[in-house]
């Protein structure tokens, strides 16, 4: 059974951190004269985006005990709203959250995660 993003977190990354790469489906092999070659090597591929969250010393800690604990460290998959198109879909850590003060109560977690096909 997948996990799923904890309704106590924000529910969307702020929009002016957010960075999105689709996944390499082709290879390129380049030859001895002329244009190189691509083909088509996957169907489908992980879409890798980074992302930050606003959170409360409190959100801190649900965040990082869902890290450890619900998804093993980041071994784990888990079911959140895609950040770009609002479509439910199964992600998984690509780096453990970052936390970086802000001011006052606030600290700002950096999100390096890929979305599965």
């Amino acid at each position: 059974m997948t996990a799923v993003w904890p309704a106590g977190l924000p529910q969307a990354t702020e929009i002016d951190e957010y960075a999105e790469t689709l996944p390499t489906l082709a290879i390129r092999s380049d030859m001895d004269a002329g244009p190189a070659k691509v083909r088509r090597r996957y169907s489908a591929g992980p879409v890798r985006w980074q992302g930050s969250l606003l959170l409360t010393q409190a959100e801190t800690v649900t965040l990082e005990a869902f890290w450890r604990t619900t998804l093993g460290g980041g071994a784990l998959a888990f079911a959140w709203q895609h950040p770009r198109l609002g479509t439910a879909a199964t992600m998984r850590f690509t780096e453990p959250p970052a936390f970086r003060h802000v001011s006052g109560p606030l600290f700002r977690a950096t999100l390096q995660i890929e979305i599965l096909p």
